[in-house]
């Protein structure tokens, strides 16, 4: 915990020392970063623990990291819909990212407990996981307004909102009383987003470890480098056009891992190569055919 507040204070205080807009470069930078830190503390595991917990971190790490690109959409459709600048996004993204490693080290915690008390609750998980699966081949890709879902209704009805933003401020007081802005409206729709999708990733988490520790370190680990991968995703969103695809197979995957685990139990190095065979075929087929279409593009423009 120590060490995951010393990343969040750089992360605030020296990668985003002021408001200003990120470019893809020094995302791309900053992704990489994080990147290191979580392959440097999975070797530590590995050495230190053995290869089966380094590579359940490993696997761990993998499986958080691609279900959270999937939140990334949802967190670009918010601040598409409160219009929120790009100078402050990065703001927003950070109490957003805090608040989801508090929410999930509990629901990690509860999740190991739950599972070590109640080992037939694995079966819910798996279930769970697969019809999450199922859902993503099937579900609309249609994007909705977010500042008229029921949460932001909730708020504007119950506590009083400014008419415009104050900068980057969540508060403001105006005329000795204080209220919110819609920069709080806005963090407050992405932490219920993310408990949302916790409800895939912690489930999914355990059909790798229920190392409670491991859990947790591999899915905090995913976490602190999604602000950075954010300003990445949202450059090029159209070119992961086959993410929900890849998604979809690895929560069934890993839902009908959790299903046979008393009949069969998958070794991790298998569950960490399919995993990445998933993830490289999606973007393999993502890339070929957005390639495919700007070549069309360009034949039909000459």
């Amino acid at each position: 915990m120590v060490g995951v507040v010393v990343m969040l204070m750089l992360d605030l205080f020296v990668f985003n020392k002021s408001d200003h807009v990120i470019k893809v470069k020094e995302a791309i930078l900053i992704s990489a970063f994080w990147i290191f830190v979580a392959l440097s503390f999975n070797a530590y595991i590995w050495f230190h623990n053995g290869h089966d917990l380094g590579l359940q971190f490993l696997t761990g790490y993998l499986v958080e990291k691609s279900l959270s690109v999937d939140n990334l959409f949802v967190m670009l459709l918010v601040f598409q819909s409160f219009k929120i600048e790009s100078r402050y996004q990065h703001r927003v993204l950070f109490w957003g990212i805090l608040g989801a490693i508090v929410f999930r080290g509990v629901l990690i915690f509860v999740g190991a407990e739950l599972v070590h008390r109640f080992e037939w609750i694995l079966y819910i998980f798996g279930a769970i996981l697969i019809y999450s699966g199922i859902k993503f081949l099937t579900e609309s890709d249609h994007a909705g307004d977010a500042t008229e879902n029921s949460i932001t209704k909730f708020l504007r009805r119950h506590i009083p909102i400014t008419d415009g933003f104050r900068g980057h401020d969540f508060f403001s007081r105006e005329n000795g009383k204080l209220m919110a802005t819609p920069m709080f409206l806005a963090l407050c729709v992405i932490e219920v987003s993310d408990i949302v999708f916790a409800v895939d990733s912690i489930p999914a988490v355990f059909a790798v470890t229920q190392d409670s520790f491991i859990a947790f370190s591999s899915n905090i680990a995913a976490i602190l480098g999604l602000r950075a991968l954010y300003f990445v995703v949202a450059d090029g969103i159209s070119r992961f056009r086959y993410l929900k695809p890849g998604l979809a197979a690895i929560l069934i995957f890993v839902g009908s891992k959790m299903l046979i685990v008393h009949f069969y139990k998958i070794p991790s190095w298998v569950s960490l190569l399919v995993i990445i065979m998933i993830l490289f075929t999606s973007a393999m087929s993502s890339w070929y055919v957005t390639k495919r279409e700007n070549s069309v593009l360009e034949r039909e423009q000459k």
